[in-house]
């Protein structure tokens, strides 16, 4: 089941949501978008044919949706390549079924500071089961490095991209079930320095309770990746340099500068390091 698009001017930002089978959490995040004061902006939805109402929300919301496809697909990033494909905006936002935008007016905050800028990103909340918050800045506003998804990652529901970034990089890889936005990120920001922009306010909530908490089989995506991209000798240098950094910030070693005070004890020191980094 399938909409024709409705025509409109190129828009500045394509929001992209993603459902399956959530209707609840599908009629939250359409509630977070509908309502946003700045309005240059197209709703895509993918859903991959959904038995539980959603279909039908889907198409009872009429124009307020650019464009919608009901069908099923082979797991969340095909789903988010069918976004992407039929994306007509400079910027995408892929904001997920379950997840929402923090108010009324983030994208009237946003809107004028994308121009210039591959990637814009910005905070997320993370809501728990139990309804906890939690505010993620993260990696704050930290120049953006290998390093930075060697350890990490940026919160897709925050973050800005510039279409043309899939255009130069190509869109997610497919045959990765959990780690491919961490590899496109990787690619795009840590292997070719993008320009990125970090905005100091809230972009989205996080719903975290239908998160996998497969925490190893994510790190195994991640470590197969980081083979097949990165030449091993980068590779066996950070770590090298990681193990380095762990020992230099133990609580022995801080304790150890921390005495470091006097000239007999700075010599004895500066023996002992040379020994051990030998």
């Amino acid at each position: 089941m399938k909409n024709s698009p409705v025509l409109m001017s190129r828009p500045l930002i394509s929001i992209i949501t993603v459902n399956f089978n959530d209707l609840e959490g599908l009629k939250r995040t359409f509630k977070s978008v509908f309502n946003q004061t700045w309005k240059e902006f197209e709703y895509i939805v993918i859903d991959g044919g959904s038995n539980d109402g959603s279909a039908e929300l889907i198409s009872s919301q009429g124009s307020s949706i650019n464009y919608w496809i009901s069908e099923p697909d082979s797991g969340i990033y095909n789903a988010m390549n069918k976004g992407i494909k039929v994306a007509k905006g400079e910027y995408l936002l892929f904001l997920n079924s379950g997840d929402w935008l923090f108010d009324n007016i983030v994208l009237d905050k946003v809107a004028d500071k994308l121009s210039g800028y591959d990637v814009l990103y910005g905070n997320m909340v993370k809501v728990f089961s139990d309804g906890k918050q939690h505010f993620d800045k993260g990696i704050n506003g930290n120049e953006i490095t290998f390093k930075t998804f060697a350890e990490g990652n940026l919160n897709h529901q925050a973050t800005f991209i510039n279409i043309n970034l899939f255009d130069k990089y190509g869109l997610y890889d497919e045959t990765i079930g959990i780690v491919s936005d961490w590899k496109f990120f990787l690619i795009a920001l840590g292997m070719n320095n993008a320009k990125v922009k970090y905005l100091n306010t809230e972009i989205s909530f996080f719903d975290m309770s239908g998160l996998s908490s497969d925490y190893k089989a994510r790190d195994e995506e991640r470590m197969k990746v980081l083979k097949e991209e990165i030449p091993f000798p980068i590779y066996r240098d950070y770590l090298n340099l990681k193990e380095q950094e762990a020992t230099l910030n133990s609580p022995r070693i801080k304790k150890f500068i921390k005495t470091d005070n006097n000239r007999i004890s700075k010599r004895l020191h500066s023996v002992i390091f040379r020994i051990f980094f030998k």
